[in-house]
């Protein structure tokens, strides 16, 4: 194939969005962010900051909410994100969101949302959350209506994520037998994206809701300390008794973040109790330090200019729309609003 019709052949859609709850963790980074900024090579990309979603489990306190969008925004940009070649933008000003969520709400059986895993999941761990709204059960099919809105070939998630697209296929689905107009709304597929292991300081998964996290905008000095709080091999109590890195919270990290050979170098020296875990978490640090320090870097530049926010989420804004707009014109067509 030549290097001009590849230009010109459609590349596959994407489209994910994250919750702004904040900057975001080493966690979100790997899990997401990383993968999201990779997939832009080859793929026509649309990320989105899921303020809507947001108000799902917040709704009674939202005085961060617009601090914590632009956080994420810069978190966005700062890890390479392109504007140039991916559209960005938030939720709630793509009003489209909340109407084709209404739409699909007249077709969707109760019970597909009562047996979502996470609406139970989440009210047993935030129960000092009033969650019994139709917001929060209504939560995977506005998730939905995110993705079907502009028709993705592909849903990057992990592994552990692939049961929240299938609610969106099953809806789908419906849709096209109910309003047989040549499937308006295609089912997307999965895109398995890499997402590691990436535990936090006290040995659970990295979230913000166990207090566990290392930012991404952490500076050097609270990386390091809160790195020599870390949980490690609870069977090596003392200085001189050798480890078990297979079990240990900081080799995950090392995995993912430190060389081929830093890692056989710490595995190496906690079996054989050469080194200490205060040594062995300071590799980790100078190894996460050097991953995040251009991302760092490119967030102060930014955070100097925040009109370069404003503009990437404004242009962001009328290109959603514009796609957006042209799904929702088929729905309503097909549903008889139109």
């Amino acid at each position: 194939m030549s290097l001009s019709s590849a230009r010109t052949t459609p590349r596959p859609r994407v489209l994910s969005g994250m919750r702004p709850t904040g900057p975001l963790h080493l966690g979100n980074y790997m899990g997401a962010l990383h993968n999201w900024v990779n997939l832009q090579q080859d793929y026509d990309c649309y990320f989105f900051i899921a303020d809507l979603h947001a108000l799902t489990t917040d709704y009674a306190d939202t005085s961060e909410l617009q601090n914590n969008i632009k956080e994420v925004a810069l978190d966005f940009l700062a890890a390479g994100l392109d504007p140039g070649r991916t559209v960005i933008f938030k939720q709630s000003e793509v009003m489209q969101h909340a109407q084709l969520f209404a739409l699909l709400s007249m077709i969707t059986p109760l019970s597909w949302l009562e047996r979502v895993p996470t609406y139970k999941d989440q009210q047993e761990q935030l129960r000092e959350k009033d969650l019994a709204t139709y917001g929060f059960l209504g939560y995977p099919l506005l998730q939905t209506a995110d993705i079907l809105l502009y028709k993705p070939d592909f849903v990057p998630v992990g592994a552990d994520q692939v049961a929240h697209v299938e609610i969106t296929r099953e809806v789908a689905r419906r849709f096209n037998f109910l309003y047989p107009a040549v499937g308006i709304l295609p089912e997307p597929k999965v895109l398995l994206t890499p997402s590691p292991k990436l535990p936090g300081l006290d040995g659970r998964k990295m979230s913000k809701s166990y207090k566990n996290t290392i930012m991404l905008s952490e500076s050097e000095a609270d990386i390091r300390a809160k790195l020599k709080t870390m949980v490690t091999d609870p069977a090596r109590i003392r200085r001189t008794d050798p480890g078990n890195p297979d079990v240990c919270p900081v080799f995950d990290l090392h995995k993912v973040f430190s060389s081929e050979e830093t890692q056989l170098k710490a595995a190496h020296g906690c079996r054989t109790a050469s080194i200490g875990c205060i040594e062995c978490k300071s590799w980790a640090a100078n190894a996460i330090i050097e991953k995040i320090a251009p991302i760092q870097a490119r967030r102060e530049d930014l955070k100097s200019r925040p009109s370069v926010i404003d503009d990437v989420l404004a242009n962001g804004k009328a290109r959603a729309i514009k796609r957006a707009q042209q799904t929702l014109d088929e729905v309503q067509h097909a549903m008889g609003l139109a």
